[in-house]
């Protein structure tokens, strides 16, 4: 068999959630014996000092024998965490107007970042 054909045999349907810097990414995918589980894999961005960045991935596989313990535990642990702590997002950084504040004293002068690769461009010289 074709790796091609791997591959589109190997996932039959996907569902993504971006949310924030993680992206969480839900698949049902098939055995080798033509039978479907999911995998659930988180990706993390991380963001290098040098601008470069990485991604950090888990991932777990959840087969179908396990589905109805699953939902029953992770709704039984949704519920909990809504009942005591509301729906309201406590962290301001998953807010969505969320701006990182810097540990410099904040003056009257716009920071201007520095760096080595930046060029100054005019909108009118595109």
């Amino acid at each position: 068999m074709r790796e091609n054909d791997m591959l589109e045999k190997e996932e039959i349907f996907s569902k993504v959630l971006r949310a924030g810097r993680r992206t969480y990414f839900f698949d049902v995918r098939a055995t080798k014996a033509d039978d479907y589980y999911i995998t659930i894999t988180e990706s993390k961005k991380f963001t290098e000092e040098d601008g470069s960045f990485h991604f950090k991935k888990h991932k777990i596989y959840l087969y179908k024998e396990d589905f109805a313990a699953f939902a029953e535990i992770l709704g039984e642990m949704t519920s909990y965490v809504l009942n005591h702590k509301g729906e309201e997002v406590i962290s301001e950084r998953h807010q969505k107007d969320f701006k990182k504040e810097y540990a410099t004293e904040k003056s009257d002068e716009e920071i201007i970042p520095q760096t080595s690769s930046f060029t100054d461009i005019e909108f009118d010289d595109i």
